[in-house]
């Protein structure tokens, strides 16, 4: 959606190392933010995106307006069900709704091999899977690690939101996953005892607001399973984070 950051130009890289031609698409989608969400107030800069993307050698970028993917007699939209039913879907009614809409219209206009997408955004990552093969779209859908800042922190484009204390406290979801995949490889398995550890751990932090901290199957979105998910308010300002607790936490 813009406000490309350096999780936005590993995914370029990995394209650009895995196919011959690469396309991005810039389309801050307003189908996908709910009417209280932060759609007119989400970073843009277009002329900054486009500098990126030179640098990156991308071959060509596809930049539709919101007037041309949505007319104003459009009434499709594309849901997937189930796995887009919990957390996200729970929290932010109609985002997956609104995933699948776009994705489904950028797939077609773009007609791409391969698609390539972070983990960062774990359960979109899923919600996409399940898409492409229930609909039989032959898109080979790519997953690119989450890129994190030397102290943790998962690249976002919300994270311009931050104050300086905010950014400080923001780093406690990261060091919650790294502590819940210690635990995890020192055996504990109970899901119900790393939840609590997760939440316990976030709750020493009094910037953040915890939404949910859950142990989910990565495919499924089922619980329980080894992905770690959290979702919290660090100010105003919502992030997301996961990590799978069967994996040692990089860095």
């Amino acid at each position: 959606m813009g406000a490309l950051h350096a999780g936005h130009t590993r995914l370029v890289d990995t394209a650009r190392a895995e196919n011959d031609v690469v396309v991005v698409s810039v389309f801050v989608n307003p189908i996908q933010f709910g009417p209280q969400e932060d759609f007119g107030r989400y970073p843009r800069d277009w002329e900054r995106d486009l500098k990126v993307l030179e640098v990156a050698e991308v071959d060509a970028v596809y930049r539709p307006s919101a007037a041309e993917m949505y007319p104003p007699d459009a009434t499709t939209r594309v849901r997937v069900g189930g796995i887009a039913d919990a957390l996200e879907g729970t929290a932010r009614p109609g985002h997956f709704e609104g995933v699948a809409t776009v994705v489904t219209k950028l797939f077609a206009a773009v007609d791409p091999d391969r698609a390539y997408f972070g983990q960062k955004d774990a359960q979109q990552v899923a919600v996409v899977q399940r898409l492409v093969r229930d609909l039989d779209l032959g898109v080979e859908v790519r997953i690119v690690p989450t890129v994190r800042e030397p102290d943790g922190l998962a690249l976002s484009s919300r994270n311009v939101y931050l104050s300086a204390d905010e950014r400080r406290a923001a780093t406690s979801l990261s060091a919650t996953l790294r502590e819940a995949a210690e635990a995890y490889a020192s055996g504990e398995r109970d899901p119900l005892k790393l939840r609590a550890r997760m939440a316990a751990r976030l709750a020493l932090e009094p910037l953040v607001g915890l939404e949910y901290a859950e142990l989910v199957d990565p495919a499924t979105f089922e619980k329980p399973g080894t992905l770690a998910v959290i979702a919290a308010r660090v100010g105003k300002t919502r992030l997301i984070d996961n990590h799978d607790l069967a994996k040692p936490f990089p860095g």
